[in-house]
């Protein structure tokens, strides 16, 4: 899950790295607004909605930067307690890697950006991908290696049985 505003580039940077490295994950977006009255309450409400969600495994909390005015929502009371109430393990990309708001001292997890919020629940994705990866190229060596001997087989029992009655 992932909560942010729809139309922001934080969004962006959070589809293009799951897509990129993990196209299999399905993304639910709650858009929400991330600065400005009534962000805060946006902000628990979506946390909540996600935590009735059952195909939810982890919600992302994101923001690209700005000023500690435009984050302050994510430093409110509610946000900070819904953050720590959370069934669903919470990782916040909020601001940029200079930028700690209270939300990231409550969460599982702070990365430094939105991106790199995405880049962690990929991370164990990727080095799957790569392992099967590995075990691909691996089953289709030795198969190839099982016809090539049967191949040769076949070719000397071939070379031996000239004809019929041999």
């Amino acid at each position: 899950g992932v909560l942010t505003s729809g139309s922001g580039a934080a969004y962006r940077d959070i589809l293009n790295v799951l897509n990129r490295r993990s196209p299999h994950v399905k993304i639910i977006l709650h858009s929400i607004k991330v600065q400005g009255d009534g962000s805060s309450q946006e902000i628990v409400s979506g946390i909540e909605l996600f935590n009735s969600h059952s195909d939810v495994d982890v919600i992302i909390l994101a923001r690209g930067g700005g000023s500690i005015e435009d984050l302050w929502a994510f430093n409110e009371e509610k946000v900070a307690r819904s953050i720590f109430s959370s069934i669903i393990p919470i990782i916040t990309g909020v601001g940029h890697e200079t930028d700690f708001t209270l939300c990231d001292f409550v969460a599982n997890t702070r990365a430094a950006t939105p991106t790199a919020a995405a880049e962690l629940i990929t991370e164990g994705a990727s080095k799957l991908s790569d392992y099967f990866s590995y075990l691909q190229d691996s089953l289709l060596r030795e198969t190839k290696q099982v016809i090539d001997k049967n191949k040769e087989k076949l070719l000397t029992f071939k070379r031996l049985l000239r004809s019929p009655k041999q």
